[in-house]
């Protein structure tokens, strides 16, 4: 089991403490361990919906398009770039570098991190999804990991304890995230590019809505990096499962997707854009 003792309470802040397959916070809020291998650490009160984030469709959607390496590269290049960040003085499993992947979704790119760190000790990787359904499935991918349930509004960790932070293509709450990090800690973000899909998007909209850039967090931006490429997707099955991972399943017009999912082939540009922040020292 990796490191816990950075788990904070949804509900208080307070460092939660692990008894067995229970995690218990002073004020005797107490979460237990699913069976399946994750901790849900999101309140009732915190959620929108009885079911929110990723539904169980979209879910095994992505993990089928992402596992036929449409996004490789995306991995490759985030891997890279976590791998060469000066850490400082770690040398050992007593003193692990803290990253969380805050929206990890079925668990592919700190799956794929994991991969590349290979048996180095002295990692600490937690993955966090608001989704049941894609904590479930990355739970399942590799057990070893620690998995929550929980949001990015209210994030059941620590204050200061993450050494670096991923949101990838989700949704940042940076006073969350500031608050989380270390001092001199590492945010990543991966965002889409302006010309992310825009074969998908030309065949589904009439229209296409001008590209906004999102806002950008209080702290040191340190780089910036542009991942381009094609990929051709080969099946009619493999455009279908893009276009239900994503918001167009349910935005785009049923007639335009059913036009494009009738294809057997497409050609797409990737594009997207990595930006490391820094907090300060």
């Amino acid at each position: 089991m990796p490191d816990t003792d950075i788990l904070a309470c949804p509900l208080d802040q307070s460092p939660l403490k692990r008894v067995g397959n229970t995690w218990v916070c002073a004020e005797n809020h107490s979460f237990d361990r699913a069976r399946q291998g994750y901790i849900n650490l999101l309140p009732v009160q915190f959620k929108r919906s009885k079911d929110p984030g990723d539904s169980k469709a979209m879910v095994q959607a992505r993990r089928t398009f992402l596992h036929r390496g449409h996004y490789q590269p995306i991995s490759d290049a985030l891997s890279a770039a976590i791998t060469e960040l000066p850490f400082g003085d770690r040398s050992t499993d007593s003193n692990p570098i803290s990253i969380l992947d805050a929206g990890c979704g079925e668990g592919y790119y700190l799956n794929r991190l994991k991969e590349s760190i290979g048996s180095e000790a002295g990692w600490n990787l937690l993955g966090l999804d608001i989704s049941k359904w894609a904590v479930l499935a990355a739970a399942k991918s590799d057990p070893n990991l620690l998995w929550l349930v929980g949001t990015n509004a209210h994030l059941p960790i620590q204050a200061h304890r993450l050494d670096a932070l991923l949101c990838l293509f989700g949704f940042p709450v940076y006073t969350e995230f500031e608050r989380a990090l270390k001092p001199g800690g590492y945010l990543i973000q991966l965002d889409p590019g302006p010309e992310h899909l825009i074969e998908l998007r030309q065949a589904l909209y009439e229209r296409l809505e001008p590209f906004k850039t999102g806002n950008e967090p209080a702290m040191a931006c340190i780089s910036r990096q542009s991942i381009r490429y094609q990929t051709t997707l080969a099946s009619a099955a493999a455009i279908a499962d893009l276009i239900q991972m994503t918001p167009h399943a349910f935005r785009a017009p049923p007639d335009a997707i059913e036009r494009l999912t009738s294809k057997d082939i497409l050609e797409l540009t990737v594009d997207v854009q990595m930006v490391v922040y820094q907090t300060p020292h």
